[in-house]
């Protein structure tokens, strides 16, 4: 096998690295191991997740699953879904990479991510799979144990039932918002959910034709939302990426408004009103000193993971928290949702906006005062040698040393994509930028720059 199970789930060039044949085997080899109740499939908007959920469905119904095919869907929809109906699931999506990439996400039958364990079972059956290949299985499934790949259309009307009934939006106020879906799985959820609510919302990337998920919009392109909140005039507006399982806002001046900024805004309300409970809130080691600040000084603790937001989910879960998330715009509402939920998070702030009758903007910069900060993706020849990358680790330590305690600098190689992130925080701009270099330089001069 080619691909193997990344911080969320297998990704590569669909058709090239990600083709059909390991989706077929991906399918028989988890339902091997976590069958029996079925399987409820979706994918995004991508001209590839038609192909490849089609082969996936095949491996499944090959092992005698019936599939729900329940069409275009965000991620944590099918989460919903597969916690809702005790039912596995699997979303054909790459997220927030660009459209020509492909990824296939297992979901258990509680909602969350499926253990590290399961995932490595599960790669040790598709190797095997792949060697028997050219076999015929002695125990293959015949006449009516083959299973089958049915549709149902009503799931996504029930998901945005459910995300509806999840706020209720004050009276008096009605706000003007700009919804922008990234021409992905959130144009099949989004608009009807606000219609539902009776938001004032105008929609754009809300046109997916295959090719045009995360172009030039959604959450990874906020500069896109921002332009058009200020031209209409709008109060704030959402943004999703690919799949919608994160979103991040823009308030009425178009400034962005992360998942730190979110964080601390919800954090701080839910507390003042009870709702937070052991006082607490999850971060990941990339959230800024000032989420950790604002939070601090409202009597609120911080429990920090590893980035990933099935980390996240894990914390919340141990600790039995309520409230976690990621700078990128994954919010876990845990009374709500098992996984970051965009369309959720959108709704919430929504919410919070309206009933304290103040605009986004200025509440974000009550909220939280952020360090200067910046995150560099560096393409590398050998991503996955970081760890033993002495002479790196010697640079990370010095420039730590200099940049005292208000300084942070955090090194991992992506889960998703041939990259090692690099992030430097410090109390200024060009503290950062120097210390960025250094770190950058001592990553690419170790580890092989690619050569285009």
């Amino acid at each position: 096998m080619l691909l193997r199970f990344g911080t969320d789930g297998i990704r590569g060039v669909a058709n090239s690295e990600l083709t059909p044949e390991i989706a077929l085997v991906l399918g028989r080899a988890a339902a091997r191991h976590l069958g029996g109740a079925g399987f409820i499939v979706g994918s995004d908007t991508r001209r590839s997740s038609p192909m490849l959920k089609a082969a996936l469905a095949a491996g499944l119904a090959a092992e005698g699953e019936r599939v729900i095919d329940v069409g275009v869907l965000p991620t944590p929809g099918i989460a919903w879904l597969a916690a809702r109906r005790a039912q596995p699931g699997v979303m054909v999506s790459a997220s927030h990479n660009p459209f020509a990439d492909n990824g296939i996400k297992l979901i258990s039958a509680t909602g969350t991510k499926i253990p590290d364990a399961t995932e490595r079972a599960i790669e040790v059956e598709i190797d095997r799979l792949v060697g028997l290949a050219a076999s015929i299985p002695s125990d293959a499934r015949i006449g009516e144990t083959v299973g089958e790949v049915v549709e149902d259309r009503d799931a996504v009307s029930e998901y945005a039932g459910h995300l509806a009934s999840s706020v209720t939006m004050p009276a008096g106020r009605r706000l003007r918002i700009v919804c922008d879906c990234g021409n992905g799985a959130a144009a099949a959820v989004a608009p009807l959910v606000l219609t539902l609510l009776g938001v004032d919302a105008e929609t754009v990337g809300d046109a997916p034709d295959g090719t045009n998920i995360n172009a030039g919009c959604g959450a990874t392109t906020p500069g896109f939302i921002a332009r058009e909140v200020v031209e209409r005039r709008a109060d704030l507006g959402v943004a999703f990426d690919g799949d919608a399982d994160r979103m991040i806002a823009v308030d009425q001046r178009g400034e962005v408004v992360d998942g730190d900024a979110l964080l601390a805004l919800f954090a701080v309300d839910l507390h003042s009103r009870g709702e937070l409970d052991n006082d607490a809130v999850v971060a990941t080691v990339m959230s800024n000193l000032g989420l950790r600040r604002a939070l601090a000084a409202a009597g609120i603790r911080l429990i920090e993971t590893p980035v990933g937001d099935r980390f996240v989910s894990d914390a919340l879960e141990r600790n039995g928290l309520v409230l976690g998330g990621e700078q990128s715009g994954h919010i876990v509402f845990r009374r709500d949702a098992t996984t970051g939920d965009g369309i959720l998070t959108g709704l919430k702030l929504l919410e919070l906006v309206a009933r304290l009758g103040r605009p986004l903007g200025e509440l974000a910069d009550a909220a939280i005062e952020r360090l200067p900060q910046e995150l560099r993706n560096v393409a590398v020849a050998a991503p996955d040698r970081l760890e033993e990358a002495q002479a790196v680790w010697e640079e990370v330590a010095t420039v730590e040393h200099d940049l005292g305690p208000s300084g942070r600098v955090v090194l991992r190689v992506s889960g998703t994509e041939p990259l090692v992130r690099v992030m430097v925080e410090a109390e200024s701009r060009a503290a950062v930028d120097a210390a960025l270099g250094r770190i950058v330089a001592a990553v690419e001069r170790e580890l092989g720059p690619v050569v285009t």
